[in-house]
């Protein structure tokens, strides 16, 4: 998934980005309220991580901001403000979750998880189409009992997929998905992804289908197609 972490201390952004990285997520960072705000209204993102003490536009701002559009996007407030009444307000302001700093990367990543299991597949822990089940935050898949061996690419490409599992997904989306602002993923690496993804789904009864011009579906099929595509 895509998270926008918004933090001004280097050092701590670094912690969170490898954790997130090792966790297989695509990370943009933002150290700067404004850019934070403007990176929101460009990009999709699946989670928010913001510090409230941001230069140019406190985080504050940049939570009402985003909640003022329409945003349901899931908020992880990270910051050393500790108080009753300051956590209180920004619950109220939209919120999801407040951590206080300093915090364990254990339990970080655990509310990570929790907002994006909720976010992502509406409580339910897993997602299943077919003999196909995916847990999107445990990043783990398998064909009935069996565990499917993918790449985090590989990984990633099937979780975009299955998140929109009932409408087409494009190339673009699939891109952004997959990718930061530091990272390229050219054309040719997409359709390579995309290959060995369907190659790993074919005993699952799904399979990623291209709706020409538009981008991919991620579909339940019945036997006879999968064996003839």
């Amino acid at each position: 998934m895509r998270i926008l972490l918004a933090e001004d201390d280097s050092s701590i952004a670094e912690g969170i980005c490898a954790s997130l990285h090792h966790g297989g997520h695509a990370v943009d960072h933002a150290a700067r309220g404004n850019l934070a705000d403007a990176a929101l209204r460009d990009y999709e993102y699946d989670l928010l991580v913001l510090d409230l003490g941001l230069p140019a536009l406190d985080g504050s701002e940049v939570l009402r901001r985003l909640r003022d559009r329409g945003t349901s996007m899931p908020v992880l407030v990270v910051t050393a403000r500790d108080g009753l009444a300051e956590r209180i307000r920004v619950l109220d302001l939209g919120a999801d979750d407040y951590l206080v700093k300093p915090f364990e990367l254990a339990e970080f990543e655990a509310r990570v998880r929790a907002l994006l299991r909720r976010a992502s597949s509406q409580g339910k822990p897993e997602l299943q189409l077919g003999r196909l089940r995916v847990d999107l935050p445990g990043h783990r898949a398998w064909i009935e009992q069996t565990p499917l061996d993918l790449t985090a690419r590989e990984f990633g490409l099937l979780e975009a997929l299955a998140l929109r599992a009932d409408r087409v997904t494009s190339r673009a989306q699939l891109v952004a998905a997959l990718c930061n602002w530091d990272q390229e993923l050219t054309d040719n690496g997409l359709d390579i992804a995309i290959h060995r993804l369907r190659r790993k789904l074919r005993d699952s009864g799904t399979s990623v289908r291209t709706i020409r011009g538009l981008g991919y579906l991620l579909e339940e099929v019945n036997e006879a197609r999968i064996t003839s595509s």
